[in-house]
């Protein structure tokens, strides 16, 4: 297959893969031991092909401006690189057991640190291509959203790694669920923000489409609407007769979601990386 065309399908598939993979997460019937681990294997594998697709070439031979794009789109697609690999059928928290569900919390509280970073560098990016208004707007709304992420995943992950050397919840970690749905609240909202400012600088800068980025900033405006709508309190996720996929306001605020349009955002960068290769 010509360059050109493995470029294009490369572009193609880091677009779709988000979508691929959250359906293969919501797949329960997946969790079959050698299954799961083969399919995310086959994801990941196809991930990474399309990077390199992408933006191999600018990474090893390219100029700092060229790798500092290609750096901050692999950051941008990072996360949910590793949820392909990782979490296949694993299902919602009331579906999984205690020791998937410190695994799915560790990548997520790995993933907050992952996208803080990412932004930090595609703001340099941006920086080099003569935009810096949103860019820096999307930053600012970037750092507390990362420690609103941080916050609630390390409190998460700490109750697990109790409850398994326990065998159960110590007392007091119930009292901090609130804290946990208003940081996971915040940080949710905050990285919706932050993605339609960069989707406006990424326009401004000219590496994508303005229809494309207003595409961005609507998604993120109608997924911040349902988030309100749903609330502060983080709903019980199996105290309903819907699927937990099926329920938009619930839907908005998984903490893995927000970084959905990050990851297509990644896929640009990656595609504009080797425009500035020498």
């Amino acid at each position: 297959m010509e360059r050109p065309a493995r470029r294009v399908l490369g572009f193609r598939f880091l677009c779709a893969f988000p979508f691929i993979t959250f359906v293969s997460v919501a797949s329960r019937p997946l969790h079959i031991a050698g299954v799961r681990e083969a399919v995310g294997v086959v994801l990941f594998a196809a991930v990474v092909a399309a990077a390199w697709s992408l933006a191999g070439r600018a990474l090893v031979s390219g100029p700092d401006t060229a790798r500092g794009r290609a750096v901050a789109g692999l950051l941008l697609i990072a996360p949910w690189a590793a949820i392909a690999l990782l979490w296949v059928g694993i299902g919602a928290p009331f579906q999984a057991t205690p020791t998937e569900n410190r695994m799915r919390f560790v990548v997520l509280l790995s993933g907050s640190i992952v996208v803080s970073a990412a932004f930090v560098a595609l703001k340099f990016a941006l920086d080099e291509a003569g935009e810096r208004l949103y860019s820096t707007l999307g930053l600012a709304a970037s750092i507390p959203a990362g420690t609103g992420y941080f916050s609630g995943m390390s409190i998460i992950v700490a109750s697990y790694v109790a409850r398994l050397r326990d065998g159960r919840t110590p007392q007091g970690f119930d009292a901090l669920d609130d804290l946990f749905s208003v940081v996971e609240f915040f940080g949710c909202i905050l990285t919706y923000l932050t993605t339609a400012a960069f989707s406006e600088s990424l326009a401004r800068a000219r590496w994508m489409g303005r229809g494309a980025a207003r595409g961005y900033q609507v998604a993120c405006l109608l997924l911040i609407v349902l988030l309100v709508l749903r609330g502060i309190s983080y709903p019980v996720l199996s105290e309903s007769t819907l699927p937990w996929y099926a329920r938009p306001g619930l839907f908005a605020g998984i903490p893995a979601i927000p970084w959905i349009m990050p990851a297509l955002l990644g896929a640009v960068v990656l595609r504009r990386a080797e425009a500035e290769r020498a």
